[in-house]
């Protein structure tokens, strides 16, 4: 936001009261969406931003929106995705970011991410 990062928290997709995860969940602060399936399915940024409870659409993250001087861009594997964000597929080892901030703001969007071993 604003050419700052925001952490996405840990703990998404997981019920510690219930005991279940869902096929999308973060278990740590470390930026990576983990996707255990007991299915082969195709699984979108959509269905994880559902998880997390945060709204997502073509111009707006939450209470994020584009306009006013503001833009809204999505980023995989730091090129820009050119439509719907939600409909982003995950895949192994992609890096997805979402940008909001003042329009031509100049943001260094990471294009990887350093993997630890068995990740």
């Amino acid at each position: 936001m604003d050419g700052q990062p925001v952490a996405v928290p840990a703990g998404i997709g997981i019920d510690q009261q219930a005991r279940q995860i869902s096929s999308q969940h973060r278990p740590a602060a470390n930026g990576v969406v983990h996707i255990e399936s007991p299915v082969k399915a195709t699984f979108s940024l959509c269905q994880f931003m559902t998880e997390w409870d945060v709204a997502l659409t073509q111009d707006s993250i939450g209470g994020l929106k584009a306009g006013g001087g503001n833009e809204f861009r999505a980023y995989v594997n730091g090129k820009a995705y050119v439509g719907d964000p939600a409909a982003v597929e995950f895949r192994s080892h992609d890096e997805i970011a979402l940008v909001c901030g003042p329009v031509g703001q100049k943001t260094d969007v990471p294009s990887s991410y350093n993997w630890p071993e068995g990740e």
